[in-house]
């Protein structure tokens, strides 16, 4: 018997049935990645920390101010500054307590001293400068004035980084929870018998105090010129070279060119390295730079 071609076509829609079932529960519906949310992010360094450039010169500021100190000159500034923000962010008062620094972290509480009339003063990092050479801080208009400073413009100072109070060595008190203080009404102690020997418990020993760091040790070099074309630099760097100077050639951008600066080393110790530098200068090389890698 010959059955219509819609009966046959569903006949065979039926007997395929089963196959297309069992082929559908067997595929596998692939499962999304897996994305953890609890990675830890990495703290961020604060941007009064990271190294910036000012005038061709990138200045790297420290992590820590323990055992800084430094002479040099001061300087200060007033108007048109007042009002103004200063580098963490802060609005500038001239009258306040404040300096700039190009290095030391923000909040550093520094002892200025006056090495020409001896007054002192105590100032507060929160803004980055002087940008000069041989300037080592500015001062708020208040400060200069305390160290005598205004009517000069500078002075030779010499700053000595304060070091904060460690938390440890503040006194504690110990405070009884609920439950040890009602055990502590059913147990109090008793008063010292005649002749018994009272022993204190033993106390903690004092933490060592990491040695401060020295700042006047490190490689530092003299910049003696810069120059757009690498064979100049060159030329300039053999110089220095047949004299026994180690001599590096540095390239950095600046104004929207490539810039090849020779450096020169000048010591290890930071007082020999200024020494050198102005020995440089006297030479005729003016714009001199020194610098510390």
């Amino acid at each position: 018997m010959r059955f219509p071609f819609v009966l046959q076509l569903g006949l065979l829609c039926f007997l395929l049935l089963p196959f297309c079932l069992s082929g559908c529960g067997s595929k596998k519906i692939p499962s999304k990645p897996h994305i953890s949310t609890t990675a830890k992010k990495k703290p961020r360094t604060p941007a009064t920390q990271r190294p910036y450039v000012i005038n061709g010169i990138t200045y790297y500021p420290i992590p820590s101010a323990v055992g800084y100190r430094e002479q040099g000159l001061a300087s200060w500034y007033g108007e048109p500054f007042h009002g103004r923000r200063t580098s963490n962010g802060e609005v500038y008062n001239m009258f306040g307590p404040t300096a700039a620094h190009k290095t030391l972290p923000m909040q550093t509480m520094l002892l200025v001293r006056n090495l020409d009339n001896g007054r002192s003063t105590v100032v507060r990092v929160n803004d980055r400068g002087p940008f000069v050479r041989e300037r080592i801080i500015d001062l708020s208009y208040t400060k200069a004035k305390e160290l005598g400073v205004v009517a000069r413009g500078t002075a030779r100072v010499e700053i000595v980084a304060l070091e904060a109070v460690e938390a440890s060595s503040a006194p504690t008190v110990a405070v009884a929870q609920p439950a040890q203080r009602a055990q502590a009404g059913t147990a109090r102690p008793q008063p010292a018998q005649p002749g018994q020997e009272i022993t204190e418990p033993p106390r903690p020993a004092p933490k060592p105090k990491q040695p401060a760091p020295d700042f006047d040790r490190g490689n530092f070099f003299v910049q003696v010129g810069a120059h757009e074309r690498i064979e100049d630099a060159r030329i300039q760097a053999g110089k220095f070279a047949k004299l026994g100077r180690d001599v590096v050639i540095q390239q950095y951008p600046a104004a929207g060119m490539n810039l090849y600066r020779v450096l020169v080393f000048a010591s290890n110790s930071l007082r020999e390295a200024k020494q050198y530098e102005a020995q440089m200068r006297q030479a005729g090389y003016k714009y001199t730079l020194l610098l510390a890698r």
